[in-house]
């Protein structure tokens, strides 16, 4: 077993800590005490309940984004991740976002509405459909009126200006989740080519409508892929986890529906120039090889050869013409074979020696007298006509 100096087993906590997953982005629940605001901006203190505490950094980058005031003995829900203060060897809460604790029972319903949906596949990620990389219409689902389809159009427009199909939509309030369906629904019954869904930033309470059930599942059900922009990045919703791609902002969905027009405009510019390298590059080789085949093909040896193949192809026209002709001469020498075969046990040939053929007025041959009755009409076939004739009588057998 080694020798650790402190720093080293400090540091060796520290990496043990923050790379367990659990114990990252994680949301904690008590009550704040001991709260130092320090004049950088960074706030320190701690977290207790009834049995025990533990100790948190708000950083000045974080503090600016909160949207209340926090205190001493001020019960909240505290998001972050565990890490190490290695100085003083101090494991402690790095604070992404703080919350007061009037959402603690919505928490635990989101958690619980996350765990069974995710146990029906509504997450997995074989689930999750593409995003076309080059929409031409995008449809928006989120209030006509607030900040996020502002961002979402001014980052199009200077992205990669495409066609927005915008369906006005109620984002907080009782009637919100039903009208995020209701969008949803129309969208899918247009041509957009993908659809972001979402609003700005708010309390848990503020984003419910984004954590209903019947929303994550239209979500799922889109036939159009979907992106969910709920909040800041901080914010996690259910329909985030629906969702095809989560976009921590309404800018940042804007950013992921569409290409930059100015990486694009550099990449044609990048083909064009590699096409032109490649095609000088390759008449160049070609006309070094070229030149590498007229050296050593001289004209004489070239006519030479020409001279050759003509012969060739006059003596093979010949011996294909003989050919052609001695098959024809065969085949008709065989056809006048069978003719005269044919000729042999022709009926007509009968006929002509002074024989004829008794049919009915239907067409049907007569073989004997039994087959006509008195009085009935006759044809005869002689070999050069016919003639129809009146039955009278019959004759003595052997007449």
């Amino acid at each position: 077993m080694g020798v650790y100096t402190v720093t080293g087993l400090n540091n060796y906590i520290k990496n043990v800590l923050t790379s367990e997953g659990a114990l990252q982005h994680i949301w904690v629940e008590g009550e704040i005490s001991n709260l130092t605001k320090h004049r950088s901006g960074h706030y320190y203190f701690s977290i207790k309940d009834g049995s025990s505490q533990v100790s948190c950094v708000s950083f000045r980058s974080t503090n600016r984004k909160l949207k209340f005031e926090p205190e001493k003995d001020m019960k909240v829900l505290v998001f972050g991740s565990v890490n190490v203060y290695t100085i003083r060897g101090q494991y402690q809460l790095q604070v992404l976002d703080i919350r007061p604790d009037g959402v603690g029972e919505l928490y635990k319903a989101f958690e619980q509405l996350k765990k069974r949906l995710e146990g029906e596949g509504l997450f997995a990620p074989e689930h999750k459909r593409p995003l076309p990389r080059y929409p031409l219409k995008i449809g928006v689902a989120t209030s006509a009126t607030g900040a996020a389809i502002h961002d979402i159009l001014h980052v199009l427009q200077r992205r990669y200006p495409v066609d927005i199909l915008l369906c006005p939509t109620t984002v907080q309030g009782e009637a919100s989740a039903d009208s995020i369906i209701r969008s949803l629904e129309l969208l899918n019954r247009t041509d957009a080519d993908l659809i972001i869904a979402g609003r700005g930033g708010g309390s848990l309470e503020d984003l419910w409508p984004f954590n209903e059930e019947k929303v994550a599942r239209a979500i799922y059900n889109s036939r159009i892929p979907v992106i969910a922009a709920v909040g800041h990045e901080t914010d996690f919703t259910i329909s985030d986890f629906a969702a095809d791609v989560r976009a921590p902002t309404p800018s940042a969905a804007a950013e992921i529906a569409v290409p930059d027009r100015t990486e694009i405009v550099k990449h044609i510019d990048d083909l064009r120039q590699r096409m032109e390298s490649a095609l000088k590059n390759r008449i160049l080789n070609q006309k070094k090889h070229l030149e590498y085949l007229s050296g050593r093909i001289s004209p004489d040896r070239y006519r030479e050869l020409l001279n050759q193949r003509s012969q060739h192809l006059d003596e093979m026209t010949y011996r294909l013409t003989s050919r052609t002709e001695y098959i024809m001469q065969t085949k008709v020498a065989e056809l006048g074979a069978l003719a005269g075969r044919l000729n042999a046990v022709s009926p007509l040939n009968t006929l002509e020696r002074g024989y004829c053929v008794a049919q009915s007025d239907e067409g049907g041959t007569i073989t004997g007298i039994i087959d006509i009755e008195m009085g009935e009409s006759l044809q005869l076939k002689f070999w050069d006509g016919c003639c129809r004739v009146k039955h009278k009588e019959n004759l003595d057998e052997g007449c």
